[in-house]
């Protein structure tokens, strides 16, 4: 699964409108057109041979725009401000927060981390949201998940969780 597909899954799953996603990405920090979405919403035919595209500048072609980790993580980013609204900066801490993504293996893991902030999932639900989409997790295999890279009991998600949440999001959702 690459980012464009997880956004398009994300945009389908919570019923987001065009306006909103314009929004969603400009609270996260990056200016998109409606027809630059658009672009973006598209599903690419390469896969992840060109993983140099995904850390660099977005790679344009005329028919789609590719997602890059970082333009994600501002999506993800803007998606908690806007479900949640702005969150007030402690003393002494950094104004823009540090990248989550920091390779193609975290993806998943950061996407998963940051709906359940900004739904305001309990891990209950996740699991919950799972065992709708036919995917039985227990919580200590979704703890590993969702702990910081580099942690000794984290677990990298692989794309068949990612996948079965975003389905099991659109069949809470969407129904």
């Amino acid at each position: 699964m690459d980012n464009n597909d997880i956004l398009i899954r994300l945009r389908y799953a919570l019923d987001i409108k065009d306006i909103d996603m314009i929004k969603i990405f400009k609270l996260g920090g990056i200016d998109l057109t409606k027809e630059e979405v658009l672009k973006v919403l598209t599903k690419s035919d390469d896969g992840y041979d060109d993983e140099l595209d995904y850390d660099g500048d977005v790679a344009e072609s005329e028919e789609n725009i590719k997602c890059t980790n970082s333009m994600l993580e501002s999506f993800l980013n803007g998606m908690i401000i806007f479900k949640r609204g702005p969150q007030e900066p402690k003393p002494g801490q950094p104004n823009k927060p540090d990248r989550s993504i920091k390779n193609y293996s975290s993806v998943n893991n950061v996407m998963l981390k940051k709906v359940k902030i900004a739904l305001t999932l309990t891990s209950e639900d996740i699991i919950d949201i799972l065992e709708g989409a036919g995917v039985t997790i227990t919580k200590g295999e979704l703890s590993a998940l969702l702990r910081k890279e580099g942690h000794k009991n984290y677990k990298e998600c692989g794309d068949r969780y990612a996948r079965n949440f975003l389905k099991g999001l659109a069949i809470k959702y969407r129904v």
